[in-house]
Order: structure tokens, then sequence, then C-alpha cells
């Protein structure tokens, strides 16, 4: 049995200098851990093909394509699925947007995985090795508070192409409800991996560099004091998410940095307490973000801060507001995205009832486009100041200042500054 794994490209942002080319983001879990579970007794060849790093295989004689869909990348999924089932190829798909909307999804394939995978994956192949595929295979969430799977089959991943190359994943799920994220919407609880699976894991490969993909890495704290407790003997570095609760967890953020953290993505999302409450995330406080930059610099971890435009109490003063205070608190490599409202949302359903959303073409729900009307500001506003906020945050003189005084320097920092850098040019060019 020949099974091709097909990531679609999500246009995610890319570095290149010459001929040398890395996408800027870690590599994916979900083709190298459906590789680990597909049964053994099948003998499968399997491919795998990430198209934001490598060419969809058009001339490959699969016998069965799985396709991995998010709502950006789904009009390009269902373009390859359209492909492979003219060619009589047997395609599924699967990940968040599938699972959000199965109904539209299954009208593009043989069959659809809602939920994760773990069971329903190697049901699927042995069915279809029966010649009795089903129309929709679905894992109900459950009360567990524990997963598994097998070590990610990451040889079958051309790795040198990531920024990030080894990703591993400790937890799943969140236990915050923020009104814009899928990850409540699917309806799976928090769990977590038995530490000496994730140990295991991180041993696996050769690379003393690795990433974390968990949304919500530190939510159970002593979870996560354990875990960051067994790494150390490992001396490896590694990068991952966090929420500004950890300001309160000095004890955890000295116990990540002796564990090998280097960096951390963090939501702040706004610095207005409105706009923190609108979306369910008021544990957010501006008062907070200073120590909180502090602590982690003084442990010498780099900070991704994520900032959100378009809430209900934005006005057109937010994009200057927000530049002024990541130059202020001197995060690291800040990022700015528009408000999206993801199918299966609460966001997504407000709005709908508020019959605010004007564009429903899946390729624009990338964070980077406005789909929606904002209350206190034209659509074109948002978009204009979302740029702006890009292109005077990447000022040289403006990187040069947030970097002033912090030890740590490395080249994550160094390559994640110039990449915006670049993506800042590219995105003023553009009118819409």
């Amino acid at each position: 049995m020949k099974i091709l794994l097909i990531m679609p490209d999500g246009k995610i942002h890319k570095l290149k200098f010459g001929s040398f080319e890395k996408s800027m983001r870690e590599a994916p879990l979900t083709m190298t851990v459906l590789a680990s579970l597909t049964p053994k007794e099948l003998n499968a060849e399997i491919r795998i093909v990430d198209e934001s790093v490598d060419k969809i295989p058009k001339d490959y004689e699969a016998d069965i394509v799985g396709i991995s869909v998010i709502t950006g990348t789904a009009n390009r999924a269902y373009e390859i699925a359209d492909y492979y089932r003219k060619k009589k190829i047997t395609v599924v798909l699967g990940g968040v947007h599938v699972t959000m909307l199965p109904e539209e999804s299954k009208k593009k394939a043989d069959s659809v995985v809602i939920g994760s995978a773990e069971k329903s994956w190697p049901r699927l192949l042995k069915d279809f090795a029966k010649g009795d595929i089903k129309k929709e295979y679905k894992e109900v969430p459950n009360d567990s508070r524990t997963f598994s799977y097998p070590i990610p089959e990451r040889k079958l991943q051309k790795s040198k192409k990531y920024i990030a190359p080894n990703t591993v994943m400790a937890t799943r799920g969140c236990m915050q409800q923020c009104e814009f994220c899928t990850i409540p919407a699917l309806g799976y609880k928090y769990s977590k991996r038995a530490i000496g699976d994730v140990i295991k894991d991180v041993k696996s490969f050769e690379s003393n560099r690795f990433v974390f993909s968990d949304v919500s890495l530190v939510d159970d704290v002593e979870y996560a004091k354990e875990l960051f407790t067994a790494l150390i003997p490992l001396k490896k570095k590694w990068g991952g998410l966090a929420t500004t609760k950890i300001v309160h967890q000095p004890e955890m953020v000295e116990l990540m940095y002796k564990s090998g953290c280097k960096y951390l993505l963090i939501g702040f999302e706004s610095f207005q307490k409105k706009a923190l409450k609108e979306i369910n995330k008021s544990f957010n406080n501006k008062e907070n973000y200073k120590k909180l930059m502090t602590m982690t610099h003084s442990f010498d971890i780099s900070v991704q801060g994520c900032f959100i435009f378009g809430f209900d109490n934005d006005k057109k003063d937010i994009f200057e507001k927000t530049v002024a205070l990541v130059n202020e608190l001197k995060i690291d490599i800040p990022r700015f995205s528009i408000l999206t409202p993801y199918p299966g949302t609460n966001l997504f359903m407000r709005l709908s009832e508020e019959r605010r959303i004007f564009d429903y073409n899946w390729d624009h729900y990338d964070t980077a486009h406005v789909v929606f009307k904002p209350k206190n500001m034209l659509p074109e506003e948002l978009y204009e100041g979302y740029k702006f906020s890009y292109k005077e945050t990447f000022k040289f003189s403006q990187i040069l200042k947030r970097s002033a005084g912090f030890r740590y320097s490395n080249i994550i920092n160094f390559l994640g500054n110039v990449n915006y850098k670049k993506f800042s040019r590219r995105i003023n060019k553009c009118r819409t």
C-alpha cells in the first residue's frame, strides 16, 4: 500500500537569501505522527509532503492520499483533493477545518476524519485495505486526561527545510476559553502525555534543539515543573508557548531556564482590559507585562510577543499605542495579527449572528486579511493600521532599541526580526 500524506501550503513566511531558503516555522507533527500510527502489518510505503517546503508529487501513484486541512489552506486542500480523485485515487481529509466543517469537507473527499486520529487513522487504513472505507471516521472527545502516540516518523520529513526541525508534544488542549481560538471549539479536555514518553521522544533525535508544539504547555504547573526537571539532564535547548500567567510562577520559569528554554511565544493580544475581557482573556494584564519581560530576560529567555488588532474596543489609535508598548517592553520578536473568526469558534458564531462577516473566502483566513466589519473603524482602516504596525516596529532603529540591554542574542532573534522585516515590506506593497 502506498500512502501519500500532504500538508497544503499555508503561505507561511519564508526566509530567503539567494538560493538559501527555510520555512520560518517548526516542522509540523501531524504527518509524522500519522505515519507512526500506520499499522505495521500493512507494510505501507509512506511519503510525506509539506507543500510549504516541497512540491506536490503529481506523478506519484499512491493508493490513498491523506490531506491535513486548516481553514487558511482549505481551498488549496480541496484543489489537491480534486486532482487525485480525478486520477481515481482515494482521498481522505482531516484536520481542524474538517472537524469544524465536516459537511463541507465531505464534498471533496472519499472519507473524512473528524477529531484526533489516534484511533481513527489505523481503523480507516485497515478498512481501506479490506475495500470497506467509510465516509466518516469520528473520535468523540472524552474526559481522558492523558493521551499517547508512538514516536513520530521524523525521518520521512525534509527536516533541513525548517528553522526548527524537531517538534515535540507534551500536552493537548487548553484550560483557557479564548473567544477567537479553535482549541476550545474542538471539545477536547486538557490532557497530558506521560513524562517518560516525552523524554523518550526528545532523546530519539540527535539534535540538541527542539520545540514544544503545545498551545498550553504550562497550564498544569505541577506537571510542567516535573517535565522541566526531567529535561535538565538532557542539556538540550528548546522553545515553546506560554501564557502571561507565568509571571506568577518564578520558580517554574527558573526551571524552564535550567531545562534549556531559550525562547517563548506569548499571546499578549492587547493592552486594553476591555478587549481582553471581550475575548475571555482577562488573566492578561498590562500591569504585569513589564514584569514578565524583565523576568524572562533575566533568565536569558527571548520572547515572541503576539498582539491582535480588530477587537470591538479598538479605535484608530490602537496601532500607534501598541507599537509604542512593544518598544517600551522590549519584546524581542513582535508579531501582529488581524482578528480572524475561524469557523466553529465563539467569535465566528457571534460575528455571524451580528452579520458582520463579509468574506468567506478561506484563503483570507490567515490573520493577515480583514474578513469582518470592525466596530470603530472601517475594514480598510484596520488593514492599513496592521501594515503600519509592522512597518514601524521593524525599522532597524526600533529593532536595535528593543535589543539594547538584553544579554541573550541568538540566531532565532536575528532571523525572526529579519524575516518579519521582509514580511512588513511585502504586506506594505499590498492594497488589500
